[in-house]
């Protein structure tokens, strides 16, 4: 399959930066019209150069929101088809019009289209994995067989009766289809897998591969749909373009300097379910350039990690959002690390502080005031702390 799956995906990064102005503008007008709603009303939004000013909305938000005024938080929703449930609970509505989700752009780049059959092994129950990828492949024209999970031996019946090409579903339980059809003696079809909701090692992909099939993957959430995407030039993921993303500090609306690692904060512009600023608690960071496919959108380097990365240390919670408000507290201090170890049967904390002046012993009641726990206090000169999106780190060891 060759070409693009809209004009979209080749437009200039001028033409991307207007529109996604204009729809959020449009999406942040739509919250501020909703009964409660809690954007500040002092702030002025007329591109996207005034995202950061408005609130990161987390999940906790979310939940509490949505415990207050169930099922959606009191967040403007439209043309809701189904309600989803995942852990927490958190409740998210789902819509049928064309390509609800965005996953058709990731098939199209995963070479799924019309003559294809797809046996769509996400799960259908509660939660909308199953139908966000069956979505997608209706926007691309292929046929699905709603596998779901588990089952394994019929799966494998199926696939060869359906004569199924395209395998959407978790990276590992396509081995465990493969592998069961292979000592059933039956040979399939598949070709093709798009993937998501998990990790795809090389190794794996590589064994795919082998086995003469083009795997790819995707990153998309229940709450946002799709993200970012893989394409067949396999460099990063490419942002969809029905979202915002920022990269910023771990606890904080800040964005990161650029190829930084930072948390993944994405505004849709589904005016259905806007969601503005809300955080997905992963890392990652943008890449220069544009990938060799064509698409000009800006990529991600992928999945690199937990944003929450809230520890308890000494009995006591330690929060990213503590850390952010530490840096806060003093000009001088660019960044912190807050690292926990063991020494003994005790724990220890070390708070590293890159900052261009001021003393330990003035940082060292701030901690306290703080993080509310007392810690080695290390200045440490500017630019000498890693960037890759840590501000708490744990040493200690749990075997």
């Amino acid at each position: 399959m060759s070409g693009f799956y809209d004009d979209l995906e080749v437009r200039s990064a001028d033409a991307r930066v207007a529109a996604q102005s204009a729809a959020l503008v449009a999406q942040v007008a739509r919250v501020r019209a909703a009964e409660g709603n809690c954007l500040p009303s002092d702030v002025t939004v007329a591109g996207l150069e005034d995202l950061v000013k408005l609130p990161v909305l987390r999940k906790s938000d979310l939940a509490a929101w949505q415990a207050d005024k169930p099922p959606f938080g009191g967040i403007p929703v439209a043309n809701v088809a189904h309600v989803f449930q995942s852990p927490g609970p958190i409740y998210e509505p789902g819509g049928v019009s064309h390509d609800w989700w965005r996953m058709g752009r990731f098939l199209h780049a995963a070479g799924i289209g019309a003559d294809d059959v797809v046996q769509n092994c996400f799960g259908y129950h509660l939660t909308p994995a199953g139908m966000i990828f069956e979505s997608g492949a209706r926007a691309v024209g292929a046929q699905v067989l709603p596998a779901g999970t588990g089952q394994t031996e019929l799966q494998v019946q199926a696939a060869a009766a359906v004569g199924t090409t395209a395998y959407a579903g978790t990276p590992d339980y396509l081995k465990v289809i493969l592998d069961k059809a292979e000592a059933m003696g039956v040979r399939l079809g598949i070709t093709k897998a798009a993937v998501g909701g998990g990790a795809l090692f090389p190794a794996m992909r590589a064994e795919y591969a082998d086995r003469g099939i083009a795997c790819l993957q995707c990153y998309a959430t229940a709450d946002l749909g799709n993200i970012a995407y893989e394409s067949p030039a396999m460099e990063g993921m490419i942002l969809d373009e029905g979202v915002i993303v920022e990269i910023v500090t771990p606890g904080t609306g800040d964005p990161v300097a650029e190829g930084e690692v930072g948390e993944v904060v994405v505004t849709t512009l589904n005016p259905d379910y806007p969601l503005i600023r809300f955080a997905t608690g992963d890392l990652s960071a943008f890449m220069p350039g544009q990938s060799p496919c064509g698409r000009t959108n800006m990529r991600i380097k992928g999945w690199m990690g937990r944003a929450d990365q809230t520890t308890k240390i000494k009995g006591m919670f330690v929060r990213p959002e503590q850390v952010a408000t530490l840096v806060a507290r003093h000009e001088e201090i660019a960044r912190a690390r807050v690292i926990a170890r063991r020494e003994g049967a005790q724990d220890v904390m070390t708070v590293q502080l890159e900052a261009a002046g001021g003393s330990a012993e003035l940082f060292s009641r701030s901690v306290i005031d703080v993080l509310k726990l007392k810690a080695a206090v290390e200045v440490v000169p500017p630019g000498s702390l890693p960037r890759d999106g840590v501000v708490i780190e744990d040493q200690r060891s749990y075997e």
